[in-house]
C-alpha cells in the first residue's frame, strides 16, 4: 500500500510540474476539469435525469418477475470483447489472480441455471481500460469505469444438439420468435423509462434543451448487412439514424461476441459453417441506438448505440467451437473423469467450460438457454441528453474517466 501511495503521489508532482509548463496551477486545473462541473446546474439536471431512467428500469425489472444479482467485479474469467483495449486488469488475493470484470456476462448465464428463474438484472459495473482515440478526438462514448444495467432472460426451449442439427426450420422458428419477445422485453423497458423522465423531468430535460420522445413500439428495425450494402461500413449506423423516423431503432445481425447465437453454426458431421457466409439473418444478436431531440428546432443528433445483447450460445459443443474461432481459447477441453485434463491452457475458462458441459440424471444440458443485454448508464444518458449542455460523455458523470478527455483522472 505505501508503495502504491508513493508512486501515485510522484506521478502527481511530475503532472502537476507538466500542467506548471503550461502556465496552468493545479488549481486551475481542478476547477475547469471538477470542480466547474460538479457544481453546474447541467449536471444537476442530468444526475436527475439518471436517478429517474435507473428507478425505473429498476420497477420495470422487479414488475416482471426478474430477481436481482449481486454485482461481480472480480473473477477469474471475465468477457473478452470484440474490440481492443489497452490490458484486463489483475489482482493478487489469497495467492491467486484475479481479473477485473469487463462484463458480468458469464455470472448472468450461470446465474440462470436455476429452473425457477425467469431471468435476472444488475446495475453492474465495468471497467475496461479503453483506447485513446488515435486520432486524438472525442468520441463520446467511451468510459474506463462506468455502469449498466445487464438483464437476462431465460427462454427455456428445451432445444437439444439433436433438434439443432436435424430440424433446422423448427429451430429458426424458435429463435426468430424468442428475437421478437426480447426485442418487445427491451422496447417496453425504454417506453417506461421514457414515460417516467418526461413525468418527474420535464423542467430538467427543458434546462437541459433537449425533448425525450416516449417511442411507439415496434422500433423500426434494420439488418446490419442490408445496413452496410446500402451506406458502407464506415458510416451505416448514422445513416440509418437519418433514415429512421423514430428516436429509438434497432440495428440486429452483428457479428461480434462468441458468445452471440449464430445459426447454423455446427453440422452433424462436424463441420463447420463457412464464415463468409455468415448472413445477418444467421446472427441472433441486436444493438439499439437512439438520437437526441433539440427542443427548439426538433433536429436530431447523429445516432449512437445504448444497448447490445444477443439470444446466447447455449449448447457445450458450438459455446466450445465459438470460443476457439474467436481466438480467446487455443485448444478444447479435454474433459475426463470429473476432470479437465489440460485445465492449465484454458486460463479461467477451465471451470465454465465444465459446468457448460455438465448434464442432469436424465442426461438434460443443466447450462441455461437464455437471451438478454446490457444498456449502458452513462451512453444512455448522453446519447439523448446531447445538445447545449451536454456534448461529451463527461458531461454526464461526476468522476467519468473518458480516455480521449485527460493525461491523469485526478479523482
Amino acid at each position: 500500500m505505501e508503495d502504491n501511495s508513493k508512486i501515485i503521489g510522484e506521478s502527481l508532482y511530475r503532472f502537476q510540474a507538466a500542467i506548471n509548463e503550461s502556465g496552468m496551477s493545479l488549481e486551475d486545473f481542478i476547477r475547469e476539469n471538477y470542480t466547474s462541473k460538479w457544481i453546474s446546474d447541467d449536471l444537476y439536471n442530468v444526475m436527475a435525469v439518471r436517478t429517474t431512467f435507473v428507478n425505473s428500469m429498476n420497477q420495470f425489472l422487479v414488475r416482471e418477475g426478474l430477481f436481482n444479482l449481486e454485482k461481480v467485479m472480480l473473477s477469474i474469467i471475465t468477457d473478452p470483447l470484440a474490440h481492443d483495449i489497452e490490458h484486463t486488469p489483475s489482482i493478487k488475493y489469497k495467492g491467486h489472480t484475479y481479473l477485473t470484470t469487463h462484463s458480468m456476462i458469464y455470472s448472468k448465464f450461470l446465474s440462470c441455471s436455476n429452473p425457477k428463474m425467469k431471468g435476472i438484472f444488475v446495475d453492474s459495473p465495468n471497467i475496461r481500460l479503453e483506447l485513446e482515440s488515435p486520432n486524438n478526438v472525442q468520441r463520446g462514448r467511451y468510459l474506463a469505469d462506468f455502469s449498466q444495467m445487464d438483464i437476462e432472460l431465460k427462454r427455456n426451449r428445451g432445444v437439444s444438439l439433436e433438434d439443432y442439427f436435424h430440424n433446422p426450420a423448427r429451430v429458426t422458428e424458435i429463435l426468430n420468435e424468442d428475437m421478437n419477445i426480447v426485442k418487445s422485453f427491451f422496447e417496453r423497458m425504454l417506453v417506461f423509462s421514457c414515460e417516467e423522465m418526461n413525468r418527474l423531468n420535464s423542467q430538467n430535460l427543458k434546462d437541459l434543451g433537449v425533448v425525450i420522445e416516449v417511442p411507439r413500439t415496434p422500433f423500426p428495425s434494420f439488418m446490419k448487412d442490408a445496413a452496410v450494402a446500402k451506406y458502407g461500413a464506415r458510416t451505416f449506423e448514422e445513416k440509418i439514424g437519418e433514415e429512421a423516423k423514430g428516436q429509438f431503432f434497432w440495428i440486429t445481425g452483428l457479428m461480434r461476441e462468441n458468445y452471440d447465437l449464430v445459426y447454423p453454426y455446427l453440422a452433424a458431421d462436424g463441420s463447420k459453417i463457412d464464415q463468409s457466409k455468415v448472413r445477418s439473418e444467421n446472427i441472433y444478436n441486436y444493438d439499439i441506438l437512439v438520437k437526441s431531440i433539440d427542443a427548439k428546432t426538433g433536429k436530431h443528433t447523429p445516432a449512437r448505440e445504448i444497448l447490445s445483447g444477443a439470444i446466447r450460445e447455449w449448447l457445450f459443443e458450438p459455446i466450445v467451437e465459438r470460443i476457439l474461432d474467436n481466438r480467446v481459447l487455443p485448444k478444447r477441453p479435454v474433459i475426463r473423469d470429473g476432470n479437465i485434463e489440460n485445465l492449465d491452457e484454458l486460463g479461467g475458462y477451465g471451470p465454465f467450460l465444465y459446468f457448460a458441459s455438465m448434464k442432469d440424471k436424465k442426461g438434460v444440458s443443466i447450462f441455461p438457454d437464455t437471451m438478454g443485454g446490457g444498456i449502458g448508464v452513462e451512453r444512455t444518458l448522453y446519447s439523448i441528453l446531447r445538445g447545449k449542455s451536454v456534448s461529451k460523455i463527461d458531461d454526464v458523470t461526476f468522476f467519468g474517466k473518458n480516455p480521449d478527455s485527460h493525461p491523469l483522472f485526478l479523482y
